[in-house]
């Protein structure tokens, strides 16, 4: 198919500049003095940080000038090798880390399968939905395959274990299957399994249990299960308005665990106050709007379906951290994107964005 193309989403470009440049930063500040103290080398965790920017902006640009009806056929590929590397990881081939094995790789250089699991699940799923359209309303040709797909993504992420990453799939997949004109009643269907199956991950994993009992009532457990979310709330509470200033949150000095991964939007409230997490929300919020416009003004339902599976899995899943981060979900472990330390994460979001700009670029309405 032929397109007619244009220059891409400007402010979608810029939004996510922003969003990356503000992550470099509250990287910095909030991994100094771990990276000081345990590997003599403050800027460690920045560095790091700051090659895998760079890589992920060459591959965003790369992706950008690709025709995205081209892309499609890596769909299936995509999406074979992500189930092998989500098995893989399970094996002694993993690497684990505080009790979970989420990586492949070696030294610094690993990637977390989870993440290519989601951007090939959003490709995947355009793919397939696209071509099954005259379907989405009957369940068994057209709702059932998909949740047998999301149960066996999701199972081999649980068996990580990554609850967060596996809500944060399960939303994508959800939003996609109503894009493509799934009946209200089959995605109740879906939604009511979902939270059953996250009732008994929660109830099977003690750990778990009592994460959730904490999240209820952390200051009744304030000396362990409740401790990082007393301590996140410590810190957006500190910041006021304006913040207590760039570089001086207290709470990274080994008071918040995870201070530069999954709770570094803490710090950044901490740091910057409530102004600095208003601008980060309203970014977010302004993501959303492009990429939700891109789908709706893509000139084919591939596309659209794949714009709203990318900013659906990038938007959905900064909810989930923001809500982990002010104690109105429990703790699950998922990583805020382009702010959050972790290179594998912010080089698939950047492929994600690329794509979203690819399609923006093919827009039917100028």
């Amino acid at each position: 198919m032929r397109l007619k193309k244009g220059p891409p989403d400007f402010i979608l470009f810029i939004t996510t500049l922003l969003l990356i440049g503000i992550g470099l930063v509250m990287v910095f500040s909030s991994s100094a003095v771990k990276a000081n103290v345990q590997y003599g080398d403050a800027y460690l965790f920045f560095k790091r940080q700051l090659m895998w920017a760079l890589i992920g902006l060459m591959a965003m640009i790369v992706v950008m000038k690709i025709n995205y009806v081209r892309i499609k056929e890596l769909a299936l590929p995509l999406m074979v090798l992500a189930l092998i590397c989500l098995i893989v990881v399970l094996t002694p081939l993993g690497t684990d880390a505080h009790g979970s094995s989420r990586w492949l790789g070696v030294g610094f250089l690993r990637f977390t399968p989870s993440e290519l699991a989601k951007l090939a699940m959003a490709l995947f799923l355009a793919r397939t939905l696209d071509a099954n359209l005259e379907h989405m309303k009957s369940f068994k040709s057209g709702v059932l395959p998909y949740i047998i797909l999301m149960a066996l993504v999701c199972g081999l992420i649980m068996a990580q274990p990554d609850l967060g990453t596996s809500f944060a799939i399960a939303g994508t997949i959800f939003f996609m299957l109503l894009a493509a004109g799934a009946r209200w009643s089959h995605l109740g269907v879906i939604a009511l399994s979902g939270l059953a199956a996250i009732g008994v991950a929660i109830w099977k994993a003690p750990y778990r249990m009592e994460r959730f009992i904490a999240f209820l009532n952390p200051w009744k457990y304030a000396s362990d299960e409740g401790f990082q979310t007393i301590q996140s709330l410590y810190a957006l509470g500190s910041g006021g308005l304006f913040g207590m200033g760039l570089g001086r949150s207290r709470q990274k000095f080994f008071y918040l665990p995870e201070q530069h991964t999954d709770f570094i939007f803490a710090i950044l409230g901490e740091e910057l106050g409530f102004i600095g997490v208003f601008v980060v929300l309203a970014l977010f919020l302004l993501f959303a709007w492009r990429g939700f416009r891109i789908a709706i003004n893509a000139p084919d339902s591939f596309g659209s379906l794949l714009a709203t599976g990318l900013t659906t899995m990038i938007v959905f899943q900064a909810a989930i951290n923001i809500g982990v981060v002010s104690g109105a979900l429990p703790v699950t472990g998922i990583t805020l994107p382009f702010i959050s330390y972790g290179g594998s994460s912010l080089l698939f979001t950047m492929i994600g964005v690329g794509l979203l700009l690819n399609i923006s670029r093919y827009s039917t309405y100028r």
